[in-house]
């Protein structure tokens, strides 16, 4: 009989991130000043990262050490288990391996902390005593707001406004662990003040809730802003997902043929992907494999976006960055998905994607809650919302495998649980959920009122 929980232990876990930087034969273009337009220096990124962090961003090192304190907490919930999916293969009649890297064992219910706790211990460590961030459906709020308190930094969270009320539970983690949750936008920033008047019933976007948290990091000394997803360092730390993937596989003696994670900015599929896509580059992959990134129809920023600079934030306070991007004023629709919908792409996904290396696809809601449907009944976890694109994918490959007769391996990050977001869930079984594919009209305008 298979396994069906492949686990390492804790002496196997990464002691060092991995940098695909290092591996890239056609790396990301370097970020341009927001005001300049010209080649940004680390020296313009000290006012609101500390330096280490700066130094992970533009290093070309393959391996970077993770400190002893960070290991130490990550320890709490890693090595992350690697499932193989058995009732869903049997459910779908699919002769290909279905296996997913389960990250919902975080004290948060995420990846989200892999990321958190090396950015509150580095600022902890240069002297700041405030975290200001953004947060979409919450995970990543809840994760830095945990990773603030473990290191006794304040925490304040400007919450995108429509998931502020459709996930109150996420808020009150977040003040359980002691940060101040504001509804974004706010009258709290000029940014926000300046949404507010264009439109007082602004549901918000994290192309906002960014402005408004860089704004307030700004403007005191004591403060800097963490991102929870986009940057390189935040890939960077999320790699330990696929490195400990590789190592789990290795137990098993199998190897993926496709890798699959959701997109919203790119943190967790760059997690569960770049240490296989390093192996690819570098030759030492034990086969060809696939990277499928799956996105909202809603906010398809790979499948459809446009590869430009543009800027991170609706208020233009963030470097310009070369990317897929739907425009820094692009307001997305309020699917349930939070966490992905965001106008950008990494980076560093960007250029795999325009490169060929990763393949994006797009799906609507109800198809993704279909498929988390039979997951949950399968598998028994009820995944995030923004997790079940990805399990929307990894079904839809196994469905061609069973078509094609082929037994290949699938593997997709579960990025999260859905614990939290049970009343998307219950929209779904209500059949309430409406789907929202973006019309190219309303794409084109935002690009066009997006110039840098």
């Amino acid at each position: 009989m298979p396994q069906r929980r492949i686990s390492l232990p804790a002496s196997d876990m990464p002691t060092a991130w991995y940098n695909i930087l290092a591996d890239l034969p056609n790396p990301p273009s370097p970020y341009l000043h927001p005001g300049t337009k010209e080649l940004i220096g680390p020296a313009d990124l000290t006012p609101i990262f500390p330096e280490a962090l700066i130094l992970q961003e533009v290093s070309s090192e393959r391996w970077i050490d993770i400190p002893g304190e960070v290991i130490d907490l990550y320890r709490q919930y890693r090595p992350a288990p690697l499932h193989r999916a058995l009732r869903l293969e049997q459910a779908l009649g699919t002769p290909a391996r279905i296996y997913y890297k389960y990250e919902g064992v975080s004290p948060a219910g995420s990846h989200k902390p892999n990321t958190a706790i090396p950015q509150a211990y580095y600022n902890k460590k240069a002297g700041i005593k405030r975290l200001a961030t953004e947060t979409g459906a919450g995970q990543w709020g809840s994760s830095i707001a945990l990773a603030c308190n473990w290191f006794g930094l304040e925490c304040t969270v400007y919450m995108v406004k429509v998931s502020y009320h459709q996930k109150p539970y996420r808020r009150t983690m977040m003040k359980l662990w002691g940060a101040e949750v504001i509804a974004s936008p706010s009258d709290q920033t000029q940014a926000g003040r300046n949404i507010l008047a264009a439109d007082p019933d602004s549901s918000g976007s994290l192309g906002i809730a960014i402005s408004e948290a860089v704004e307030d990091a700004v403007q005191r000394s004591d403060t800097n802003y963490a991102l929870g997803s986009v940057l390189n360092h935040v890939l960077l730390h999320q790699t330990v997902i696929g490195q400990e993937a590789i190592a789990q596989f290795d137990i098993v003696g199998d190897y993926p043929d496709v890798v699959i994670g959701c997109c919203g900015g790119g943190s967790n599929f760059g997690g569960i992907a770049l240490p296989f896509v390093g192996q690819q580059l570098r030759g030492e992959a034990k086969k060809k494999t696939r990277f499928i990134g799956a996105e909202p129809a809603a906010c398809p920023t790979m499948s459809r976006g446009e590869f430009r600079y543009d800027f991170g934030d609706v208020a233009k306070y963030t470097p310009l960055v070369e990317m897929y991007t739907l425009g820094h004023n692009f307001m997305p629709a309020g699917i349930h998905a939070g966490g992905l919908r965001y106008h950008g792409m990494s980076a560093i996904v960007s250029r795999l994607v325009k490169d060929g290396i990763v393949d994006p696809i797009a799906y609507t809601q109800n198809a993704c809650f279909s498929a988390a449907d039979l997951f949950a009944k399968t598998e028994g976890i009820i995944p995030a919302p923004e997790s079940s694109h990805a399990i929307r994918a990894a079904v839809d490959e196994a469905l061609k495998a069973k078509v094609a007769n082929e037994e290949k391996a699938i593997l997709f990050c579960l990025s999260g649980h859905g614990f939290l977001d049970l009343g998307a869930y219950e929209a779904y079984l209500d059949d309430k959920l409406v789907d929202y594919e973006l019309p190219e009209a309303e794409l084109q305008l935002a690009l066009a009122n997006s110039t840098i």
